[in-house]
């Protein structure tokens, strides 16, 4: 019987697949769990339908990305931080303190682990970051780091 997966069952088939298992299978345990539904013309249909709808969406948050990403190379982030001789910091500028200046002053919501800053920021000046904002897409964003007064 070909039936297409609702859920994940381990060893059988992923969620959207559309397999062919034994009649008993089917009728025993996938289709009575809602696991599994029936292979029907509608059934395919609807999954069609589904699966274009996601590919759509996918292709919606990527275009958003990329648009986000041109909004975070034209812009700096601007921080002060106390320094000592040479312009070396005392302490640092972490990827949180970047996150919460976009929120802050720009109102671009970040998450800090997308920010992708090897280490922190130690010394005054420009400082060129990366930032993951989609699986597919990467930008930078400049930091300038400024002496507090």
């Amino acid at each position: 019987m070909k039936v297409i997966f609702l859920k994940d069952v381990k060893g059988k088939g992923k969620r959207g697949e559309v397999k062919n298992v034994s009649d008993g299978y089917a009728r025993n345990y996938l289709l009575k769990n809602n696991l599994a539904e029936e292979a029907t013309a509608g059934n395919m249909k609807a999954l069609e339908a589904k699966q274009n709808k996601e590919q759509q969406k996918e292709q919606e948050e990527v275009e958003e990305a990329k648009q986000l990403k041109e909004k975070l190379e034209s812009l700096t982030v601007e921080l002060t931080a106390k320094s000592g001789e040479g312009g070396r910091l005392f302490g640092s500028i972490t990827s949180k303190q970047i996150s919460e200046e976009l929120k802050k002053n720009h109102k671009i919501k970040i998450d800090k682990r997308k920010i992708e800053l090897d280490e922190p920021i130690r010394a005054l000046g420009y400082t060129n970051v990366p930032v993951k904002i989609h699986p597919e897409v990467s930008g930078t964003v400049k930091v300038h780091v400024a002496e507090a007064k």
